[in-house]
């Protein structure tokens, strides 16, 4: 319904564009006419003439206009492969929208990732929307395009939380007037379409077994087209769906209120990852001085509640063998630590008797760092 009501606007459109200018003709055509009637001589039958050969001009405008939009629309064009350095010349000359629906993006690969965010601010400052889709670095779909790209030894989810991370770090560089432009968010669904679009015109391909979707033939299509529609409709699909997709922000931290005395006493952004359906967080932005207890908004997606009361447990109290992984998934995450990070685990408390679920933690936290 709502592609369909989008194709009815631009049908609109066109139709009274082509109305104004039938309209526009038809009037000069008019005075024309009106002017060989008042004049006399080789002046009139001159007038005349013309006047007849605008309002055939105008009468052929409005029917066959139309006829040549569509074809131009419906026309395709292949391309051997994706063309880095010419989509992002197009990125520059945006102004309206520009869409990418993919697993991660060579674009913001260390060859071309200057260029590109460049002319990703070029065109935020033109006034264009900018929205991202790439996949969920930490959903099952994201392991299995790993496990067919083993071949191109390419480890998906590395390459997402990459993305992701250069995302992060531009979309905090932007002034506040174009932070609203840039959307990003991460999708947990099998990827099927890849899509690079910038205003009314995109490139368009398939996911292949075992190749990379850069390197297969890719298709320019007009968004107005029958396969335009066919993109946008999987697009809005994917970015309105809740459950199936996560914002940047809830992506790159989640909200902890510091308790005390079962009192909140005031809330904290932490980085947190998670594994195996636990959640870890870095606790270096408080200092840890005396037990403490924190509410936790967790991200929408997650096994584990919304939001609760939890225990801030050691890592390796809990599970030796996943303080490694889970440190490195913060390197992947966030890029390297300094060797400062403390990270904890949320161990949700027992309903009714105040008790966490499993061993307590020493810790506490002054979040004024006393």
């Amino acid at each position: 319904m709502r592609r369909a009501g989008g194709w009815r606007r631009g049908r609109t459109a066109r139709q009274r564009r082509a109305f104004v200018v039938a309209g526009a003709l038809l009037g000069v055509a008019a005075a024309m006419l009106l002017a060989a009637w008042r004049s006399t001589g080789f002046l009139s039958d001159l007038l005349l003439n013309l006047g007849a050969s605008v309002v055939l001009a105008a009468i052929s405008y409005v029917i066959f206009d139309p006829l040549f939009e569509e074809a131009r629309k419906a026309r395709v064009q292949e391309h051997l492969s994706f063309d880095q350095a010419a989509f992002v010349a197009r990125l520059h000359h945006s102004g309206r929208r520009v869409r990418i629906l993919d697993t991660w993006t060579i674009l913001l690969e260390h060859k071309h990732r200057d260029d590109t965010l460049a002319a990703v601010r070029a065109a935020l400052q033109h006034g264009a929307q900018v929205q991202l889709l790439l996949l969920d670095p930490d959903c099952t779909a994201a392991q299995q395009r790993s496990e067919e790209l083993e071949r191109q030894r390419v480890n998906v989810p590395r390459q997402i939380r990459a993305n992701l991370r250069h995302l992060a770090a531009f979309q905090q560089s932007l002034p506040p007037e174009l932070k609203p432009r840039l959307q990003v968010r991460i999708y947990d669904a099998s990827p099927s379409i890849q899509l690079y679009q910038w205003d009314g015109q995109a490139l368009i391909s398939f996911f292949p077994i075992g190749k990379l979707s850069f390197n297969v033939p890719q298709l320019e299509v007009d968004m107005d087209s029958p396969w335009g529609g066919f993109v946008h409709a999987r697009f809005e699909e994917l970015w309105e769906h809740e459950q199936a997709t996560l914002s940047l922000d809830d992506y790159w931290s989640t909200t902890v209120t510091l308790r005390h005395d079962d009192s909140d006493v005031v809330d904290v952004q932490v980085p947190y990852v998670a594994v195996d359906g636990q959640h870890y967080i870095d606790c270096r932005a408080f200092r840890l001085s005396r037990p403490l207890t924190v509410r936790a908004q967790l991200p929408p997606r997650t096994a584990a509640p919304a939001a609760g009361v939890f225990t801030l447990v050691e890592a390796a109290d809990v599970d030796r063998g996943a303080a490694v992984p889970v440190t490195r998934l913060f390197d992947q995450k966030y890029g390297p630590g300094d060797g400062e990070r403390t990270i904890l685990r949320l161990l949700p408390q027992r309903a009714g008797d105040g008790r966490a679920s499993g061993p307590r933690s020493p810790a506490g936290a002054d979040p004024h760092g006393r």
